[in-house]
């Protein structure tokens, strides 16, 4: 795995900006029992009662399980020591993860959106009072399991992605509990097949950012939080240099990032570039990045790489 650039700054004054994760297992695990049970519940309503909307909303359930369950995967795999083959370990997994996840949900929508118009031509009489009954206990389950993970939604990808799925979840129950008392009170069944596109719009809407955020970290883009010209501008204020050039940021994990980059040095600082390294991953890690590689030039000397910007 990449080295670690912690610091001691005269003494023991110890930095280390990695977000440590480590206490999301249990939610996790919390999520995943307590999602599961709730599916089994919901899909055997959905199938008695003869709800599109609870069927559809269990389906959405069961791939959010199979989201959290990767999820924690991912989180286990960063664990896994790099070796000759896997040179950073296995921390791209939660990248991947994510992507997979985002994909998993728009799939699902397509099978939503179909069936829902399939059941609007040829609507059929669900019970709305069970409806709302089953849809109010997912309303506790998936909120409860959202705010597992409000705390740390903002430090990981994989981790926004869960609590936005069981937020939309929370809100989705809601949708479902107002169709069925609207079917309970007026009989009007279609109502069923409307809130089960509703609710694909809803997961859509939710779900693109996660396409978008995972898919950018998947092609080595830069992070979305980023920005190259604070980096290059904190680069700056390092002792005898000069230009900044040659710059790449990119994700190992949905929560480290890394940096290459060619420092153009004044010859007369040359000889401290060990100082310098070590004042820049400083001040790089307080703009997370995590891991950093720097390779000198003089000030005088043109850079040979094709690709120097």
């Amino acid at each position: 795995m990449g080295h670690d650039h912690s610091h001691s700054h005269g003494g023991h004054h110890h930095h280390d900006h990695a977000p440590k994760l480590d206490h999301l297992n249990t939610a996790f695990i919390i999520g995943i029992i307590l999602n599961s049970i709730f599916v089994v519940v919901e899909a055997l309503a959905g199938f008695f009662t003869h709800s599109l909307s609870l069927l559809t909303d269990a389906g959405h359930n069961l791939s959010d399980v199979a989201s959290l369950a990767l999820a924690l995967l991912a989180f286990k795999l960063t664990k896994v020591s790099a070796n000759s083959k896997y040179t950073y370990g296995y921390k791209r997994s939660t990248i991947i993860v994510s992507f997979f996840n985002a994909v998993i949900l728009f799939v699902a929508v397509g099978f939503i959106v179909y069936e829902a118009i399939m059941r609007f031509m040829n609507p059929e009489i669900v019970s709305g009072g069970t409806m709302a009954w089953v849809a109010f206990i997912g309303i506790g389950i998936n909120g409860f399991t959202a705010w597992l993970f409000v705390k740390d939604k903002d430090t990981d990808l994989n981790v926004k992605g869960a609590y936005l799925h069981m937020a939309v979840d929370a809100i989705v129950s809601f949708g479902v509990v107002i169709s069925g008392v609207i079917i309970y009170f007026t009989k009007i069944y279609w109502i069923d097949s409307v809130v089960s596109i509703i609710i694909a719009v809803v997961i859509l809407r939710g779900t693109w950012s996660l396409l978008k955020d995972s898919l950018r970290l998947e092609m080595d883009g830069v992070p979305a939080e980023m920005d190259l010209e604070k980096i290059k501008a904190e680069l700056m204020k390092g002792k005898g240099v000069v230009d900044v050039h040659h710059m790449h940021v990119w994700a190992l994990s949905t929560t480290e990032n890394a940096l290459t980059a060619h420092l153009v040095i004044k010859p007369e600082a040359i000889a401290d570039f060990d100082a310098i390294k070590h004042d820049l991953r400083h001040r790089l890690e307080h703009m997370e990045i995590n891991h950093s590689t720097f390779e000198p030039e003089f000030a005088d000397e043109k850079c040979k790489q094709v690709d120097c910007a």
